[in-house]
């Protein structure tokens, strides 16, 4: 099913078929007799994702060693959720139904919390790598850049120094944090949340490229993007922000963009979304929009959007928000379905599947490339793992 494509990070070329993907690791020079290896990231994802067995996490079928090449064999699935955005921002443009929006984040959750009770990190989660069956089943993929984070040898930044593609990393990554944990996963769905819901990025900032690997830049650009919705971080809501090695680059934050000092607040940001989604109104029509989603979800969407990690919802906490009890479709309470598709009457097209990538592209994490997709700022006025 891991139907995503990578380039020259670790020689990594994808086949595929109608059941399953193929991922075959090769030579850096196709054609040239020098074997350099198999980097440490792609050993990582073999390692781990032969250990993992989870409904919501991808599943490797077989790995497969030929002709000098290593193959991964992973079960197939239609469609990703950065395929079903861009498909919702066609003409006409419509909302992702509400029934269904829930669900996918209920099964992101469900999967990530089996992989932070594994003592897993993802690190980057983004809609490009959350697959989706025809069956509504939602997957957790590309486990490239994950991590077992139980008793490391070393700080996680010692091994990798960028991790999470830049519109998903969370502030305490971008404010040069040494040691992180899991609320950088649960950030990243926040934001997964919020792309779903708006059809565009919330935090869609530039990336600095980085000049040598030893010094990693301030990202001024997307730290901006964030306190444009959010405003600037303070000590009196994240105590330990003073601790941050770019702490002292906040107050620059204002010259390079004067919306931080009125920032929207998600409040207001989540107002603008629904009264621009074309939802219907009537809560007992069954269609490809329906009615808009429950208030609760602003709830969790801030929750997840929480400054200090240590207040961030994890993933445990997050399943039992009042969010999942109410649905918007049938006006009862209960939990999400399974199929993410249950309630909606359209089909989603198989997702066209090429050798090249289509996710934004940045400096430090390869085999990425940009969507397209508008900026957000639009919407703002003016062993087998024990299952858990």
């Amino acid at each position: 099913m891991l139907s995503r494509s990578k380039s020259s990070n670790h020689g990594l070329v994808n086949e595929f078929s109608t059941d399953a993907s193929l991922c075959r690791f090769k030579p850096d020079k196709e054609g040239e007799l020098q074997y350099t290896g198999i980097s440490q990231s792609a050993i990582r994802e073999m390692a781990l994702c032969t250990e993992l067995s989870h409904e919501n996490v991808i599943r490797l079928v077989e790995i497969i060693l030929e002709s000098k090449c290593i193959f991964m064999v992973f079960e197939y699935a239609e469609h990703d959720l950065l395929q079903i955005v861009h498909w919702h921002t066609q003409h006409p443009r419509t909302p992702i139904a509400a029934a269904t929006l829930r669900s996918v984040i209920y099964q992101l959750l469900d999967g990530l919390l089996y992989l932070h009770r594994n003592w897993i990190l993802h690190r980057d989660l983004k809609p490009a790598n959350i697959m989706v069956t025809s069956s509504g089943r939602v997957k957790i993929g590309d486990l490239g850049l994950a991590r077992i984070f139980h008793k490391p040898l070393q700080a996680l930044f010692s091994g990798d120094k960028v991790v999470v593609t830049i519109w998903y990393r969370a502030p305490e990554l971008l404010l040069g944090s040494r040691h992180y944990t899991t609320a950088i996963d649960t950030w990243a769905v926040g934001c997964i949340f919020a792309e779903l819901l708006s059809l565009r990025p919330i935090f869609k900032g530039e990336e600095a490229k980085q000049d040598s690997k030893k010094s990693v830049p301030f990202q001024r650009n997307q730290m901006c993007k964030i306190a444009e919705v959010l405003g600037v971080p303070k000590k009196e809501q994240w105590p330990l922000l003073t601790s941050m090695s770019e702490y002292s680059q906040l107050p620059t934050l204002q010259a390079a963009s004067p919306g931080v000092l009125r920032p929207t607040g998600l409040d207001k940001w989540w107002d603008n979304v629904l009264k621009n989604g074309n939802y219907k109104s009537s809560s007992a029509a069954v269609s490809s929009t329906g009615p808009p989603p429950h208030r609760d979800g602003l709830a969790l969407m801030k929750s997840l959007l929480e400054y200090d990690p240590l207040k961030r919802l994890s993933a445990e906490q997050a399943l039992e928000h009042p969010y999942f009890q109410h649905d918007e479709t049938y006006g009862t309470t209960c939990r999400p379905s399974s199929d993410c598709f249950d309630t909606i009457e359209h089909k989603y097209p198989a997702r066209k599947v090429s050798s090249e990538d289509n996710d934004i592209r940045t400096g430090s994490l390869p085999g990425t490339k940009r969507s397209g997709l508008p900026d957000d700022s639009l919407l703002r006025p003016a062993k087998r793992l024990k299952e858990g």
